[in-house]
C-alpha cells in the first residue's frame, strides 16, 4: 500500500462546527481516514491529521481547504499562533511506499489547483520549495496575516501559485512536503510568557539575536543582524501563555526527530528552565506521534534508571508518557495518539482474552487452528526467556551479566511481538486460501484468475508458519542461555520456555508440510521445504541440548 499523511492546520480552534466541517470535508473523499483532530482555543488553531493513498489524500486536502475558505474569515481572526491564512499550512508526509519527491509533487499539484480554483495565494515550502529562501515555514510566515498585503507586493515574495493580491477572507496558504514533524509543547510552572520565551531562545536552533551593552542589535560587516545559535538542531521554538492550561509553554516543532529526539528536547528544556529558576511540569503532544519517538524516550529513561529495556512495548511507552508528563494538561491515550497504532491492521485474535481465544479455538470453525496455536506457543516461549532475564537483571550478584541479560530480554520481546503478529496472520492466510478456492471458475479467464489467486494464497499459508518455525530455534537458544546465567530459582521457567518453543516448532512444521502439496510451483515448494527441514532440525537439536542442560540438571537436583 502507498500511504501519505496530510496534516493541515486551519485557523480556527474555538468553533467546533468549523473544524468538524473541515475534517468532514476531507473524510468525505473515499480512501481518506481522519486520524486525529486537535483544536486549541488560545492558539485559535486546529491540527487535522488524515492518511490514505496519494490521490485520495490530494483530493481530501483540496476539499478541506475549500471548506475552511468558506467558513473562516481571517480579517477577524486572533490567536497566539503565527498564521497566514484560513488554511495556514498543508504538509504532505511520506508514510509507506512513497518518496519525499512523490509528496513534493502532490504539494505542487495541490498548490496549482488551490491557486487557480480558489484564488488563494499559495507558497511552497520544505522539500517542495521553489527557492532555498522559501524552504523555512517561519520565513514564509514572517509578518503573518497582517503583513501579507505588503508581502505580496514584494517581487521576492510573489506566491508560487494563485493571485499576488490579498484575499482578506482567506489570506494565503503554505503547502509542502516534509519529514514527520512533532509539534510538542513543554509546560512550565509559571504563567509568565517572557520566561518561556527565554527558554525557547536558549534551545531553538535559530537562537537569539546578539545585542550590545546598550541593548541594540549587533550587525556584521554586511549590516546583517548577528544571531547566536541555540542548543538544539532541527528545532523551532517560541514561548507563549495558554490560559486554558494556566501555564506558559515552550512551543516547539521538532522537524527531524533523528537529529533531536523528543526526550532530548524535553531534557534540554528542563535543564535550561532549572537554570532560570523554573521547573518543567509536563508536556503536550499536538496531533499524532510516531511510536518510535516514544519508544526511544522510554528506553532512554529506563537506561537512566538502570532498568532493563527488555520489557513489553506498552510498558516502555508508559514510562515515556509518565516521565514526559504527557497527560498533565489533557488526557493522552496511546491507542488514539500513536500513528502506528491508528494505522495498524486489526488483530482480533491477539486482542481476545485467553478464555475467549480458547473458546473460539474449540468451536466448529476451522480457523484459528494449529498454525495460530503454534504462534501463540512460540510467543509464550520467547516471553518466558524475557521474563527470566528481567527477573535476574536487577539482582545482586548478576552485575557482570546484566548487559547480556538485557540483550536476551530485548530479543525475547522482539520475537514475542513477531509471533503474536503471526497468530492473526496465520488465520488471515487460511481465510485467504478459502476465499481463493471459492472464486468462480465458469470461464477460462475465471479459471486462470482462480488458479493464480490460489497459488498466491497458498504461498502465504506456507510462509506464515514457516516464519514461526524459523524463529523457534533462537527462542530455545535464549531459554538455554538464560537458564545458565539467570536466576537458578527460575530455571524451570527457562526450561518451560524451551519446551513450548519446541512444540511451536513442531506445530508450525506440520502446517508448512500440509500446505506444500497445494503449491503448483514445485521449485518454489522445494525451496520452502528445504528451509522448513533445516529449521526443524535446528529446533530439535537445540531442544535436546536444553533438555540435557535444564531438565537434566533439575531432575538431578531433585534427587
Amino acid at each position: 500500500m502507498r500511504l501519505v499523511e496530510c496534516v493541515p492546520n486551519i485557523s480556527e480552534g474555538r468553533r467546533p462546527e468549523v473544524w468538524e466541517a473541515a475534517a468532514k470535508a476531507a473524510a468525505s473523499v473515499q480512501g481518506v481516514t481522519v486520524l486525529n483532530v486537535d483544536p486549541g482555543a488560545e492558539t485559535n488553531r486546529t491540527v487535522i491529521t488524515f492518511v490514505g493513498e496519494p490521490e485520495a489524500v490530494l483530493e481530501g486536502a483540496f476539499q478541506l481547504i475549500r471548506k475552511a475558505a468558506e467558513l473562516i474569515d481571517m480579517s477577524t481572526h486572533k490567536g497566539a499562533h503565527a498564521r497566514l491564512g484560513a488554511t495556514d499550512v498543508v504538509p504532505f508526509v511520506p508514510v509507506a511506499g512513497v518518496t519525499m519527491e512523490d509528496c513534493a509533487e502532490l504539494a505542487r499539484r495541490l498548490a496549482a489547483r488551490v491557486g487557480a480554483e480558489l484564488q488563494i495565494p499559495v507558497y511552497l515550502y520544505e522539500f517542495a520549495a521553489s527557492a532555498p529562501y522559501r524552504r523555512n515555514l517561519a520565513d514564509i510566515r514572517a509578518g503573518e496575516y497582517e503583513g501579507l498585503g505588503e508581502k505580496l507586493k514584494d517581487p521576492r515574495w510573489q506566491p508560487d501559485f494563485g493571485p499576488a493580491v490579498l484575499n482578506p477572507r482567506t489570506g494565503a496558504t503554505v503547502i509542502g512536503a516534509r519529514k514527520f514533524l512533532i509539534a510538542y509543547n513543554i509546560n512550565l510552572n509559571t504563567p509568565d510568557k517572557r520566561l518561556a520565551t527565554r527558554v525557547a531562545l536558549d534551545v531553538r536552533e535559530k537562537g537569539r539575536m546578539r545585542r550590545d551593552e546598550a541593548g541594540n542589535p549587533v550587525l556584521d560587516e554586511h549590516g546583517q543582524q548577528v544571531w547566536d545559535p541555540g542548543i538544539l538542531r532541527s528545532v523551532k521554538a517560541v514561548g507563549w501563555f495558554i490560559p486554558e492550561f494556566g501555564c506558559a509553554q515552550i512551543s516547539m516543532n521538532l522537524t527531524d526527530m533523528d537529529v533531536t529526539p523528543l526526550h532530548v528536547a524535553f531534557d534540554t528544556c528542563d535543564e535550561r528552565a532549572r537554570d532560570r529558576g523554573l521547573r518543567v511540569t509536563g508536556s503536550e503532544l499536538v496531533g499524532l506521534v510516531p511510536k518510535q519517538a516514544l519508544l526511544a524516550a522510554g528506553i532512554h529513561y529506563l537506561q537512566r534508571m538502570g532498568r532493563s529495556t527488555g520489557i513489553p512495548e506498552e510498558a516502555i511507552l508508559q514510562v515515556a508518557v509518565r516521565t514526559l508528563g504527557l497527560g498533565e494538561v489533557k488526557p493522552f491515550d496511546l491507542a488514539d495518539r500513536v500513528i502506528d497504532y491508528r494505522l495498524a491492521a486489526p488483530a482480533p485474535l491477539v486482542g481476545m482474552s485467553l478464555r475467549a481465544f480458547a473458546d473460539e479455538l474449540s468451536s466448529d470453525s476451522p480457523a484459528p487452528g494449529g498454525g495460530s496455536v503454534s504462534a501463540v506457543a512460540g510467543a509464550l516461549g520467547a516471553a518466558l526467556a524475557a521474563m527470566v532475564a528481567n527477573l535476574s537483571h536487577p539482582k545482586k550478584g548478576f552485575e557482570a551479566v546484566q548487559p547480556r541479560l538485557e540483550a536476551i530480554a530485548v530479543r525475547g520481546q522482539a520475537l514475542k511481538a513477531r509471533l503474536l503478529a503471526a497468530v492473526d496472520a496465520d488465520t488471515q492466510a487460511f481465510d485467504g486460501l478459502l476465499a481463493a478456492m471459492r472464486l468462480p471458475k465458469g470461464t477460462p479467464e475465471e479459471q486462470a484468475a482462480r488458479t493464480e489467486a490460489i497459488a498466491l494464497a497458498t504461498v502465504s499459508a506456507i510462509e506464515v508458519p514457516l516464519g514461526v518455525l524459523e524463529a523457534c530455534p533462537e527462542i530455545i537458544e535464549l531459554c538455554r542461555e538464560v537458564g545458565r546465567i539467570g536466576l537458578q530459582a527460575s530455571k524451570s521457567d527457562a526450561g518451560t520456555g524451551a519446551q513450548v518453543a519446541r512444540a511451536a516448532a513442531a506445530g508450525a512444521y506440520q502446517n508448512v508440510c500440509i500446505n506444500l502439496p497445494g503449491l503448483t510451483d514445485k521449485a518454489r515448494g522445494a525451496e520452502l521445504l528445504a528451509r522448513a527441514d533445516a529449521a526443524w532440525q535446528h529446533a530439535q537439536a537445540q531442544h535436546r541440548l536444553a533438555e540435557d542442560e535444564i531438565l537434566g540438571s533439575l531432575r538431578t537436583a531433585a534427587g
